[in-house]
């Protein structure tokens, strides 16, 4: 056995579970923690604009009337971080001082310094910026690749954040919460149990309103009408009131919705967060390639079903351990599809930043709905299934 490359069999099979119940969450643009992400990634996107090889560690707190930005940065580029902080909280949408977090009016406070020298020199010579372990997964549920419960979860907050957007109607405000309960039965999603949808908003509606809009123009058009019955609960508001949300309401942190960024919870997690990290932090771009493997292996039909786990040391190119796992849905040997792994995908930080163009402003927009299952979104490279022909090339199909 080549060293590092390993299949596991430790995972629970789904597939082998008669009946059960999963999931998943997701929240909005406007979420306390969601604002957090956005703006360290929206400093992010400003130093790469003009400097591609900037080095960005950008953490991000908001809490009423206040937003504080810490961490490491290097690089030849000249932003003003008060300014993309303020641009980024307008266009999420908090522009009234009622709320009490306002896009013109807020504090700002800014804390950021150079990069440790030490870790420098490790990156400098291509090697990844941290140790750690990252996971990619994908499935065939959806034709996004992903787990059907945060798919719909995605699907219900991205259908409330548009009908805000273009002020369906006036009630609503940017901060919003869904979650999704899906039933499966011998592998295969056959219902949703329950929704549960919680949305800030302004004082004047009633929640009766509030209930049968979000049913009516937010859930139905976002899960197939099959999956909906007699016997779906619906939560909607369920504490009756939601007027006061967002940054006012709870603090937000850059790095505390790592589930909803990824699989909601049916695929395992590193650990690491993503925003505010330029691409030699494999803790995101490793990430994203992990994905990028996953998917085209299922994509190819290698397997129905996968998950790679990559790990790496600080300052060394190549990762320690690659560990492929197909949870039993492989359709050819694992032994078979952990030599085409090798043999297809370059997993150094360097090949990983190459392969994905990833010294591109592209990242505030991954920082809200998820990092994964954007597929019509060019930007989103890890998305791509363009190496499913050598695949199966490869594996004889």
């Amino acid at each position: 056995m080549k060293a590092g490359l390993i299949f596991s069999d430790k995972r629970r099979n789904h597939s082998e579970m008669a009946s059960f119940i999963f999931t998943s969450e997701s929240v909005s643009m406007g979420h306390p923690d969601k604002v957090a992400d956005q703006i360290s990634d929206g400093v992010l996107d400003a130093l790469l604009a003009q400097d591609s090889r900037s080095r960005v560690a950008c953490e991000t707190l908001c809490t009423t009337d206040t937003v504080v930005l810490a961490g490491e940065i290097t690089s030849q580029a000249q932003v003003d971080y008060v300014k993309v902080a303020r641009d980024v909280v307008r266009d999420i949408g908090y522009t009234n001082v009622d709320v009490g977090f306002d896009a013109d009016t807020f504090r700002c406070f800014v804390a950021l310094h150079s990069q440790s020298p030490d870790i420098a020199m490790g990156v400098d010579r291509d090697g990844a910026g941290d140790q750690g372990l990252m996971f990619g997964y994908a499935c065939d549920h959806t034709p996004e690749f992903m787990p059907v419960p945060i798919a719909l979860a995605h699907r219900i907050i991205n259908k409330l954040t548009e009908v805000r957007q273009k002020r369906v109607v006036d009630w609503l405000r940017p901060d919003s919460k869904s979650q999704v309960s899906v039933e499966f039965r011998d592998g295969k999603a056959i219902g949703v149990t329950a929704v549960v949808v919680s949305t800030q908003h302004a004082a004047s509606v009633s929640q009766a309103q509030i209930a049968d809009f979000v049913k009516a123009e937010v859930i139905r058009p976002s899960v197939p009408a099959e999956w909906l019955t007699s016997a779906t609960k619906y939560h909607i508001n369920p504490t009756g009131n939601f007027v006061v949300g967002g940054p006012h309401g709870d603090c937000g942190l850059t790095g505390r919705k790592i589930i909803v960024d990824t699989y909601g919870g049916w695929g395992r997690h590193g650990g690491g967060a993503f925003s505010g990290k330029d691409p030699t932090k494999v803790d995101r771009s490793a990430a994203y390639m992990a994905r990028y493997v996953a998917k085209n292996i299922v994509a190819a039909g290698l397997a129905s079903e996968c998950e790679v786990q990559l790990a790496y040391a600080i300052g060394v190119a190549e990762p320690v351990s690659i560990c492929v796992d197909t949870n039993g849905t492989n359709k050819i040997a694992e032994e078979k599809i952990s030599a085409i792994v090798r043999d297809n995908f370059s997993m150094t930080p360097r090949s990983i930043i190459e392969t994905l163009q990833l010294r591109r402003p592209i990242f505030r927009k991954t920082a809200h709905g998820g990092h994964f299952g954007k597929i019509d979104d060019a930007d989103f490279t890890w998305e791509k299934t363009d190496k499913t022909e050598a695949l199966k090339r490869a594996a004889g199909l």
